[in-house]
């Protein structure tokens, strides 16, 4: 029987030749419509089973089940239990001293036996989230052919056009509640890598599992492969995807609209559409369009701004004021950096109840070509047009940061070492402690370390950043520097939406999700100058993102799971997934 207080139930042994065992609800019945008659899958014995991530145990099978079903012989005779079989091979993971060899071995363990893979991320998710998401998966999709082994997701190129409907009803599971969808055109901060962009949708859903309960087979991965303009994949005899330059236009918005089309028909209205790592043009567009009438959500836009919104709220504890009284200036002017600007102006309209055209006045962004003032309105696209205020131009952020003085310095431009000792010092000199947040991923393009920070700062600056630093000592006291990982939130945002049904995506159930976050930095966090909790917690945090995310569907009238459950926060945390091993007999 499934631990931990979640629905799941064993499987049983099946009546009848062949001795194989039947889950009569289906893999998990977490997050699922109760009101479903449950479907029921058989699954094989003997060799068979064993090449079964779903259900394989590897050595954990009992004596007992090794003769229910056919296994004796085909496995040594040690019996190991589920937790010897993890501390084996987190044992086995820290011999790699390469982080793409962990990352290969745990895709393995995930093809080989997923209740362990997931086991071992939820128990040790401070340790493999690098692993298994940012900073080492964006080094897995730049070499994603040369490491190709077994497609995980849906490849739905142009090929396919015409017949995405065909092609969805070929993935093996029915009851889809969560896909993740890329076209490969802005990786990270790594560009485009086209095909071999499907790390990240595999990446995000197994965050989804670990972090936020949703079962693995309720999760589907997608890469919508155009074309790549990234002539080095072009050139390569190992490229995985299409070879031609990528489609855009009319051929690029008939082949998204037939995909989102075929996903309604496919899966229902409550399928939730994660867009990931779409160019700015798209990633805008695709998200204004299918809003009204998906339930759709860009982890770029939407999650980004959301996780650094509660790191803001969390981090008044420490800066003082409200977030009305500060002053915010941006390097980056693109998904990120517009998402992260508009929550915090609708935040702060909902704290003063002053309209959004005054709130956006506190806020301040740099682009490639300086500050964006209002004397470029007729050069700059439809998304900056809204932080275009009144100001002399400005090229150099150093200058911007001395004209505007501002109490928050964000940086999202995707560009390295931009927030240079200059800049930090300037932010210093007229803060007692000016925050900065480094977002940009992966490590490599950080606009600057925890270290410069800190240093360049005298130890004053509050630091978060997008990919993990480690601690570092100045003067005698260490900082912990905080991480701003979008996986916060989309794991919780995600399970809210689901356990209420939800059919639309509403900007509150964002600001819902972020003050949910900020309420669980506790003042020992604080102590050490974090602006985020711990991820060791991560469940339990989605649990309360998710209750509150619900919370909002159910106020907005976006619910369709009626009733509404009295507790949310249990009820979140009786939906999710757990990877202990079944009983098969």
């Amino acid at each position: 029987m499934a631990s931990n207080g979640v629905s799941g139930l064993d499987m049983e042994k099946k009546s009848g030749g062949g001795g194989g065992v039947e889950d009569i609800y289906g893999e998990d019945s977490a997050t699922e419509d109760q009101l479903v008659t449950p479907r029921t899958v058989s699954v094989a014995s003997g060799y068979t089973l064993l090449r079964d991530p779903h259900h394989n145990k590897g050595l954990a099978f009992t004596e007992k089940e090794r003769d229910a079903h056919y296994l004796r012989g085909l496995l040594p005779p040690a019996v190991l239990n589920q937790d010897l079989q993890e501390k084996r091979l987190m044992h086995n993971l820290r011999q790699y001293k390469v982080p793409l060899q962990r990352y290969m071995a745990m895709m393995d363990l995930q093809e080989r036996n997923e209740r362990l893979f997931y086991k071992l991320l939820i128990d040790n998710v401070e340790e493999l989230l690098p692993v298994v998401y940012t900073p080492t998966v964006g080094e897995a999709c730049q070499k994603y052919g040369s490491i190709f082994r077994r497609p995980q997701g849906l490849y739905i190129s142009l090929k396919e056009k015409g017949k995405i409907l065909e092609v969805l009803k070929n993935w093996p599971e029915r009851s889809i509640q969560v896909i993740v969808v890329t076209d490969g055109e802005r990786i990270l901060g790594l560009g485009d890598l086209g095909c071999q962009g499907m790390g990240i949708p595999v990446g995000k859903l197994s965050l989804y599992t670990a972090l936020g309960g949703l079962r693995p087979s309720a999760c589907l991965p997608v890469t919508i492969d155009v074309g790549t303009n990234n002539e080095q994949l072009l050139k390569d005899e190992f490229y995985i995807g299409l070879k031609q330059r990528r489609a855009t236009g009319q051929e690029y918005a008939e082949l998204l609209h037939e995909f989102m089309c075929a996903v309604k028909q496919n899966y229902g209205e409550r399928v939730l559409v994660q867009f990931e790592d779409f160019a700015n043009h798209n990633a805008f567009e695709l998200l204004a369009k299918y809003s009204k009438t998906h339930l759709v959500f860009n982890d770029d836009i939407q999650g980004t701004a959301s996780v650094v919104l509660a790191g803001l709220i969390a981090s008044l504890k420490l800066v003082g004021g409200s977030l009305a009284e500060h002053t915010f200036l941006f390097l980056g002017a693109g998904e990120a950096g517009t998402g992260i600007a508009e929550l915090i102006a609708l935040e702060i309209s909902k704290q003063t109840k002053a309209p959004l055209e005054e709130t956006r006045k506190k806020i301040w962004l740099v682009d490639s070509k300086g500050l964006i003032v209002h004397s470029r309105m007729e050069s700059l696209q439809h998304f900056k047009k809204p932080w275009a205020h009144e100001h002399e131009s400005i090229r150099a952020l150093l200058d911007a940061v001395k004209s505007i003085k501002p109490t928050v310095l964000i940086g999202s431009s995707g560009v390295g070492k931009t927030f240079t000792k200059e800049v930090v010092e300037a932010m210093t000199s007229f803060n007692e402690k000016p925050l900065i947040l480094a977002l940009s991923n992966p490590t490599s393009q950080s606009e600057c370390t925890a270290e410069e920070a800190y240093t360049w700062s005298k130890g004053r600056a509050i630091f978060a950043s997008g990919s993990p630093f480690d601690p570092v000592e100045y003067n005698g006291k260490l900082f912990v520097p905080g991480q701003a990982n979008n996986a916060y939130i989309f794991p919780g945002f995600g399970l809210g939406l689901i356990m209420s049904g939800a059919i639309r995506v509403h900007e509150d159930m964002l600001l819902a999700a972020s003050e949910a976050l900020a309420a669980q930095v506790t003042q020992e966090n604080y102590d050490k100058g974090l602006i985020y909790p711990p991820f060791c917690n991560i469940r339990k945090i989605s649990a309360h993102i998710a209750a509150n995310v619900a919370a909002k569907a159910y106020q907005l009238g976006l619910a369709s799971r009626l009733p509404r459950p009295e507790h949310l926060v249990k009820y979140a945390e009786s939906c999710m997934y757990s990877p202990v091993y079944r009983s098969y007999l």
